[in-house]
């Protein structure tokens, strides 16, 4: 979640690199045809009735998926979902298909990439959500990813999610990514994950590969703050420009330790989240995030990272752009890529600020090649 101030902008140079890769299009024309085809074959007198068949399951599976998450995380369960009777249901519904419904209902055939595990340097996943979000904005990532048998853990910051800090109490970086160093501590001698980092999440996983680079396989920044050692999120958020001022309208400040302290924590105005967050994001999603987002610790976004080549650097980094961002502006994602230029940089055709909710298919898909990589 980009953090907006007065500060005076730098217009960045427009950056040229030469290794950006455009999602391909196929698992959307695919969708298309199937809805066109299916659609045509539907005599008009049907199509209500089971229009509204089709919704109820949907907003029932999703529910059913954010639920399940939740679980995991308190019980520390493995996360499964068994869709195969939704897959027999949903095959004869005659929704339209758009931008704006649900990917997840894709054939099985799409959804399922095969992946030759034993040839990955790893196939754990640990999912960092950004600010404000949790563990729960992950849930279709989760459920592809488990569906071509990848491990995925998706990790709740302290006071995100359902963990029970408070935000306002939280006063450094450290503190508000322990759950996440804590859980990388904690992995064998050996083994490796891939860190996935979204908005702020970008610069949890960049202080934790400073600290366990034996144990990063590689790091995808999507929408993210990817830093260069001595900036702070504020520091690079500042340079924003070309903005519509959404983000400054977005924000309220809490001032838990009363009005003449600095602030504790930013909250955002629900009635402003779509447009800023998810204006290519199905409205469910919108109505879970509303119910589901939290204050953001203002601490951790004034903490300047102090990262070396020798670890941070070694570590291989992927940056996945979202060109229809209202959050974190396409111009700014690509002034930290020219700063700090990843390995790849891949660009995510039509999506928002949370492409793990918009974009879900073409996210699990760019995720699945890195992977491979």
């Amino acid at each position: 979640m980009g953090i907006c101030f007065s500060k005076k902008s730098t217009r960045a140079r427009r950056p040229v690199y030469s290794k950006r890769i455009t999602n391909a299009s196929s698992s959307s024309s695919i969708s298309r045809n199937i809805s066109v085809n299916r659609w045509s074959r539907v005599r008009s007198s049907s199509v209500k009735t089971e229009k509204s068949t089709s919704d109820d399951v949907i907003i029932h599976e999703q529910a059913i998926a954010a639920a399940a998450l939740l679980f995991q995380q308190q019980n520390g369960d493995v996360l499964r979902f068994d869709r195969s009777n939704s897959q027999c249901r949903r095959s004869c519904s005659t929704r339209r298909r758009s931008s704006l419904i649900d990917p997840l209902v894709l054939p099985q055939q799409i959804v399922n990439q095969e992946v030759k595990h034993d040839e990955l340097e790893t196939s754990h996943i640990v999912l960092v959500h950004g600010g404000g979000f949790g563990a729960w904005c992950w849930y279709k990532t989760i459920a592809l990813l488990q569906e071509c048998k990848f491990k995925v853990t998706a990790i709740d910051a302290s006071g995100s999610g359902i963990d029970l800090f408070d935000a306002n109490a939280i006063e450094s970086l450290s503190q508000y990514v322990k759950p996440l160093t804590d859980f990388l501590n904690k992995l064998a001698d050996g083994e490796k994950v891939i860190l996935v980092g979204h908005d702020f999440g970008g610069a949890c996983i960049s202080y934790a590969m400073e600290l366990f680079p034996t144990k990063v396989a590689k790091a995808i920044f999507i929408a993210a703050s990817m830093l260069k050692t001595g900036q702070s999120t504020l520091d690079m958020f500042s340079l924003k420009e070309n903005t519509n001022g959404l983000m400054r309208q977005a924000q309220k400040f809490l001032y838990a330790n009363g009005n003449n302290q600095p602030p504790t924590a930013i909250d955002l105005d629900k009635s402003l989240l779509k447009d800023l967050l998810f204006n290519q994001c199905p409205a469910k999603d919108v109505a879970l995030a509303c119910v589901s987002m939290r204050p953001i610790p203002f601490a951790p976004v004034l903490e300047k990272l102090s990262l070396s080549d020798s670890n941070y650097g070694c570590v291989r980094r992927f940056y996945i752009e979202t060109p229809e961002d209202n959050a974190i502006p396409i111009t700014l994602q690509q002034t930290m890529i020219n700063q700090s230029p990843p390995e790849k940089v891949f660009r995510l055709k039509g999506a928002d600020h949370c492409p793990f909710l918009s974009k879900p298919q073409a996210l699990h898909k760019l995720l699945v090649e890195i992977a491979k990589m």
